[in-house]
């Protein structure tokens, strides 16, 4: 199993590493270039143009990576729900990002469609999910399960919904999002490990791998950016990987910056409406507002970087004593 996840992740690292050169110099060559939000940060509209849905290079990347340690995978149904998770978001992201460059403006897939399909995606897995599990959920520290019957179906919903736009509010800042996701991986590979799902484990080495081949071309100043395709995709499969693990209620730590993005979002919305017109955060989501106080960029990765990494720990921790 040890050297299946080293050779998954030494061979989406490499690829991604290869195929980014290529891949910016394509997506330049369709100006497939970034659209940023007026209503951004100014320090933002220097990224104008920057190539995006740079996403599909790793999604295609760590595909090819587990299929060339063990197709066989395949086989396995917990392991294909993870896939199509992964597969089935991007999708979604890839049609945001092409109606966006294609329209040279950002407002792309309407939210309405956008999260009616998201919520389509996720019934469905839950549909597929259900035939080969229950709908007992771990309550952490006390070993004790709740069967929530019906009611599972509202926490896979939510968890996929929540999770798939909570971590593509994060990818607003160079090498954010792609960190954090490493980082909340790797408690989900022990887990995978734990409850002898070596082929989903395995494949979270390949798209760890093919993260960090990203990371490179990603990190401040970025090359290019992963779009909806690529934080869609990693969205649905964090939220799939928590429900094949039955790690729904670690998963709430070890996504906790991606649960604070959403938040921020809603309690901005929210404040907004009900002042008329006031601001709760100096800009949402949560992110932009430590760089409208004047945080530099990159110190504001590191930091949500060691905030995600801490809680990913913590995460790890509570769902080893479930």
């Amino acid at each position: 199993m040890f050297f299946q996840m080293a050779s998954a992740f030494s061979i989406g690292l490499g690829l991604t590493w290869i195929a980014y050169p290529y891949a910016i110099k394509f997506l330049r060559r369709l100006k497939f270039g970034q659209e940023i939000r007026e209503d951004g940060p100014q320090s933002h509209q220097a990224k104008s143009g920057t190539p995006t849905m740079g996403g599909i290079v790793f999604i295609l990347t760590s595909l090819a990576s587990i299929f060339i340690v063990g197709h066989e995978a395949f086989e396995n149904t917990s392991f294909l729900i993870v896939v199509l998770a992964f597969v089935g978001y991007g999708i979604i992201g890839f049609i945001d990002d092409f109606l966006i460059v294609v329209k040279k403006n950002n407002d792309g897939l309407k939210p309405i469609y956008k999260f009616l399909l998201q919520s389509i995606l996720a019934i469905v897995f839950y549909l597929l999910y259900r035939n080969v599990t229950n709908s007992l959920v771990i309550v952490p520290f006390i070993h004790t399960y709740i069967d929530l019957g019906w009611f599972y179906i509202v926490v896979v919903f939510i968890m996929f919904t929540g999770e798939s736009n909570g971590v593509n509010l994060s990818d607003g800042l160079d090498g954010l999002c792609a960190g954090l996701m490493c980082f909340a991986l790797v408690p989900f590979i022990y887990f995978c490990w734990r409850i002898d799902e070596t082929d989903i484990a395995v494949f979270l080495c390949s798209v760890i791998g093919s993260l960090l081949g990203y990371l490179h071309y990603n990190k401040h100043p970025a090359q290019v950016f992963m779009g909806d395709t690529g934080s869609l995709a990693l969205g649905g499969l964090l939220a799939a990987v928590a429900m094949v693990t039955k790690e729904e209620i670690a998963l709430i730590l070890i996504g906790g910056v991606f649960v604070a993005e959403v938040m921020s979002d809603i309690i901005q919305v929210g404040y907004f409406k009900l002042t008329h017109g006031k601001r709760f955060f100096r800009m949402a989501p949560l992110h932009h507002h430590f760089e409208q106080g004047g945080m530099p960029e990159q110190e504001v990765v590191l930091r949500f970087w060691l905030a995600g990494s801490i809680l990913c720990i913590v995460g790890m921790i509570m769902g080893a004593v479930m």
